[in-house]
C-alpha cells in the first residue's frame, strides 16, 4: 500500500502494482510473520510465505477500491471503502490459504485445534496490522496531495505574477513607443518646415534607424550594446538637425556591451538630454554617454551641458518616471535612477542596475 501520490499519467494496473506498494506490503507482512511465527510449529519461512500472500491480498484490495467504482454514493467515503476492503481481505485470504493447504481426504482445518489456532493467529495479526497500514497510507497520501496542491497553487501564483509584470512592462513600452517616435518625427518636421536641404537625408537616415529600432521596442529585454547602436544613430540624426549646437561622445566599457536592460533605457536618457537640455539652450551643448562595470553592477551616465534642470518643462519627468518603473519591473528594487544638476549649467542622469548578461 503505497503512500505516494499517483500522477496524472499513472493509473490502472501501474498504480495498483507500483514497486513501492510491493515493498511496503512485503515489509509489513515480514514483520507480522516474524512475530506470529514463534507460535507456529511449522517452519518460519512457511509462515512468512503465508503472511506475504496476506499482505499482497491487502495491497490488491486497497488498489482495486482506490479506483473502482469511479463514482460512490454520497454516504460512502472512498477511504472507508478501502480500509473495509483490506479488513475483509485478511480473513478471506487466510481462509483460502488454509482451504488450499488441506489435502483431499484430510479433515477440515477447523477440526484440527492446532491449525485452527494458526488460522486465528494469522487472521488476528492481519487485522491488527493491515487496516492500520491502509489508514497510514491514506493519511500520507492526503498529506502529499495537500503539499502537491500547495506547490501547484504557488506555481500558478508565480506564473500569474510574472504575467502581470510582463503585461505591465508591455504597457509601459507601448507608452514609450509613441513618445519616442513622435518626438523624432517632430524634429524632422522642423527641418522640412525650415526648408533645410538636409531634410531628405535626415528622413532617409530616420527610416533606416526606425527599421532597426522599432522591432526591438517589443522585446522584453535588450543589451547595452544594441542600446548604444541606437543611441549613436539617434545622436547622428540630432547632430544633422543642429550641427552647430550639438556635440556628443559615446564611451562604453566593453564588459557592459552584453549586459541586459529594458529597451530604450539609454535612448530615454539621451532623448531627455536633447529635449530638455540641448534644445532649450541657445548655445546648444554637449552630450556624453558613459557605461561601466563596477562590482557586479552596471553604471550608466548621460551628461549634458545644456539648459539645466531649472529650464525643464513639465515633460521632463514623464520619460524618466516611465523608465524608472520599467527598470523596477525588470530588476525589482535593486536599481536606481537619479537626476542631478551640473554647475554652471547642465544635467546628469545616472542609472545603476545589476549586471546580468545575455542568456544568463
Amino acid at each position: 500500500m503505497d503512500s505516494s501520490l499517483p500522477s496524472e499519467k499513472t493509473g490502472g494496473i501501474g498504480l495498483m502494482f507500483g514497486w513501492r506498494r510491493f515493498a511496503v506490503a512485503l515489509l509489513c507482512a515480514g514483520c507480522m510473520g516474524s512475530l506470529v511465527g514463534m507460535s507456529f510449529v511449522i517452519p518460519t519461512w512457511m509462515v512468512l510465505v503465508r503472511a506475504a500472500i496476506i499482505g499482497l491480498a491487502c495491497m490488491l484490495a486497497y488498489g482495486i477500491f482506490e479506483q473502482w467504482p469511479e463514482r460512490l454514493p454520497g454516504w460512502l467515503a472512498r477511504w472507508a471503502l478501502q480500509v473495509g476492503a483490506v479488513a475483509i481481505a485478511v480473513p478471506l485470504t487466510v481462509l483460502a490459504i488454509y482451504l488450499s493447504l488441506t489435502a483431499a481426504g484430510e479433515p477440515r482445518f477447523w477440526h484440527d485445534p492446532g491449525r485452527l489456532s494458526g488460522f486465528f493467529t494469522l487472521t488476528f495479526g492481519g487485522l491488527l496490522l493491515g487496516p492500520w497500514v491502509a489508514i497510514a497510507a491514506l493519511f500520507r497520501k492526503t498529506e502529499l496531495a495537500a503539499r502537491h496542491q500547495a506547490m501547484v497553487f504557488q506555481l500558478e501564483k508565480s506564473e500569474l505574477e510574472r504575467k502581470a509584470l510582463d503585461a505591465r512592462l508591455r504597457l509601459l513600452q507601448a507608452q514609450v513607443e509613441p513618445h519616442f517616435l513622435f518626438n523624432t518625427l517632430a524634429n524632422v518636421r522642423e527641418l522640412v518646415l525650415a526648408g533645410s536641404p538636409r531634410a531628405a537625408t535626415v528622413l532617409e537616415n530616420l527610416i533606416t534607424y526606425l527599421r532597426a529600432a522599432l522591432p526591438r521596442l517589443h522585446d522584453p529585454l535588450t543589451t547595452l550594446g544594441q542600446e548604444l547602436q541606437l543611441v549613436r544613430a539617434y545622436l547622428e540624426l540630432m547632430h544633422m538637425r543642429m550641427p552647430d549646437r550639438l556635440q556628443f561622445d559615446v564611451q562604453a566599457d566593453a564588459a557592459t556591451l552584453d549586459l541586459r536592460c529594458p529597451p530604450t533605457t539609454l535612448l530615454t536618457l539621451v532623448e531627455n538630454a536633447v529635449r530638455h537640455g540641448i534644445d532649450p539652450s541657445e548655445q546648444g551643448g554637449r552630450i556624453d554617454v558613459r557605461t561601466q562595470l563596477r562590482d557586479g553592477r552596471c553604471l550608466v551616465e548621460v551628461r549634458d551641458t545644456g539648459a539645466g534642470l531649472r529650464n525643464a518643462s513639465q515633460g521632463l519627468g514623464t520619460g524618466l518616471e516611465t523608465l524608472r518603473e520599467r527598470l523596477q519591473l525588470v530588476f525589482g528594487g535593486d536599481t536606481h535612477l537619479t537626476l542631478s544638476a551640473i554647475e554652471p549649467h547642465g544635467a546628469s542622469a545616472k542609472v545603476d542596475f545589476p549586471a546580468r548578461r545575455e542568456g544568463a
